[in-house]
């Protein structure tokens, strides 16, 4: 977006246009003289592909009992042996967090019949962080062995996105300049001083696609195959770019 300002106002006729620029008061100066001037109000985005170095992934244990209090005791039991093998497969403690925890009664529906309970079903489920992408695959496999029969969900990140940011900061100012000069060569004008600058956002990788399934138990002769792809890290900018003829 552009927007040209002046000090006089346009003049308009027969639909054309004028752009006029005349000196202003001293007595008429006052906190927005840098504002008294044409000026290029201009938006740009720089981005930067990165491979992730991080993911995080969500599994869990579902069981059934005849009660709710069944149900727990199994699921509990079966959620300290993936505990277990998550953290034998590497996974320090303080990277799996519980996510969520539910007991629901379950019912069998028959025409013209109320509904049967038939016991409780329990679901527990861990997200854990994966800081060794290369290990993410066997970690699942580790899981899934000890008792985990559900995955719902997936996604990479950065733990360092620093550098990445900073690249696509580079970029955006980069954009943001050349788009001042076209704007500048277009109008006649020429860019005198840069006003002001506002970053809109940081680090926004792009949406990651996030798998819904679920998981039998099963003996695995390979690792889980997982891809983690390609991040891009987008930084938005605004100027303010002061211009004269």
């Amino acid at each position: 977006m552009i927007r040209i300002r002046s000090t006089v106002p346009a003049l308009a006729a027969a639909g054309a246009v004028v752009l006029a620029l005349s000196a202003v008061p001293a007595a008429a100066q006052g906190n927005d003289a840098a504002f008294r001037a044409t000026t290029f109000n201009l938006s740009a985005s720089g981005e930067t592909a990165i491979a992730p170095d991080m993911a995080t992934i969500t599994l869990g244990v579902q069981t059934e009992g005849a009660s709710a209090a069944a149900a727990l005791s199994a699921n509990g039991t079966a959620m300290n042996k993936v505990i277990a093998a998550l953290k034998k497969a590497g996974v320090a403690e303080r990277d799996i967090q519980t996510s969520n925890l539910n007991v629901n009664p379950q019912y069998v529906y028959e025409q013209n019949q109320p509904p049967r309970l038939t016991g409780y079903q329990a679901s527990n489920q861990v997200t854990i962080l994966a800081r060794d992408l290369s290990k993410l695959g066997q970690t699942v496999d580790a899981a899934a062995s000890a008792g985990a029969n559900t995955v719902s969900g997936i996604s990479f990140g950065l733990q360092n996105p620093q550098k990445a940011e900073d690249e696509a900061r580079i970029k955006a100012v980069a954009a943001l300049k050349a788009k001042s000069d076209l704007y500048a060569r277009a109008t006649g004008y020429k860019v005198v001083r840069l006003v002001s600058l506002n970053e809109a956002g940081g680090y926004t990788p792009s949406p990651q696609p996030v798998p819904m399934f679920a998981m039998a138990k099963r003996e695995m002769a390979d690792s889980t195959a997982i891809s983690g792809g390609e991040l891009k890290v987008r930084v938005e900018v605004s100027a303010t770019y002061e211009a004269q003829q």
